[in-house]
């Protein structure tokens, strides 16, 4: 009895030990897209009241973690028994944030100045606020799927060979970090403002460390936030992009001796800006 206990504890040490060891291995391969998730909800969290910042953000984490909850069996299901269909997910997935990406670039670049002078005239009320937030945390939630999907996917991938049980823990450590690190880091930068103020008050001495600590925390915070919104869009493209050309088994020989991450701005955008225009032309016609 004691000896089957004892054997039972080893095949657990065993699979805690080998599911470790391929969390390492799927983290890692999914470093890249984690980056770009971070880049890209950072932004999305942004350019609310400061007292909004964190119910706002945890309504996307709620969102973020309730897609992983969907994702996840879904996707194990799909890769037994159809696995076809995670292909065209992605490629669906990838043309969304490839368009996404491509809307943000022609929005700065043609609407910038109307888009300033819409809101130098009018005043937003407290429910078109609330309306604005629920929007906008509703883009958020649908762009975190379409990233946890890649996310999920990938780190599927790199346990493919590994039975069943490894690969269900393993792919679900994998999304939990995904959820908890990326939004736990969007919390600290979007209240960088708000521990710099904190800093500066801290003690009553002028010019102290911590003045200059936090008064460096406050201003830079909208140049962080300006450039996450910059980086965010280039993640879009380029997940889009890697998508695309991960979805291409034979690169033509032409394009071999380009580098591989031009190569997927390069798919993102033009993907971007195919269903940009596809899109346009269907408004005028049935809209």
């Amino acid at each position: 009895m004691a000896s089957g206990f004892f054997a039972i504890l080893d095949d657990v040490a065993v699979l805690l030990d080998d599911v470790s060891a391929m969390t390492k291995i799927a983290t890692k391969k999914t470093a890249g897209i984690l980056g770009d998730d971070l880049a890209v909800n950072a932004e999305k969290a942004s350019g609310f009241a400061s007292s909004r910042e964190l119910p706002v953000l945890w309504a996307i984490s709620k969102g973020s973690l309730l897609n992983k909850i969907i994702i996840l069996p879904i996707a194990f299901l799909l890769s037994a028994y159809f696995s076809i269909a995670i292909s065209i997910i992605l490629v669906l997935g990838g043309l969304f944030l490839a368009y996404e990406g491509i809307e943000k670039i022609i929005e700065f670049l043609f609407h910038r100045s109307s888009k300033k002078q819409a809101k130098t005239i009018k005043t937003l009320s407290e429910e078109e606020i609330l309306k604005f937030e629920k929007e906008k945390v509703k883009s958020a939630i649908f762009t975190d799927f379409i990233l946890s999907i890649e996310i999920v996917i990938i780190a599927l991938g790199s346990v493919l060979q590994e039975p069943l049980t490894t690969q269900i823990i393993v792919v679900s450590v994998v999304a939990l970090i995904a959820t908890v690190g990326v939004y736990g880091i969007v919390a600290i930068i979007i209240r960088m403002d708000e521990f710099g103020l904190k800093l500066i008050n801290l003690n009553s001495k002028e010019d102290s460390v911590s003045d200059k600590i936090g008064n460096l925390l406050v201003s830079a915070l909208p140049f962080v936030i300006k450039g996450l919104s910059v980086v965010g869009t280039i993640a879009l493209i380029t997940v889009a992009g890697g998508i695309f050309m991960h979805s291409i088994h034979d690169i033509p020989t032409v394009l071999s001796s380009i580098p591989m991450l031009l190569l997927e701005i390069i798919a993102g955008l033009l993907g971007g800006l195919a269903v940009f225009i596809l899109l346009k032309g269907f408004k005028k016609i049935f809209l």
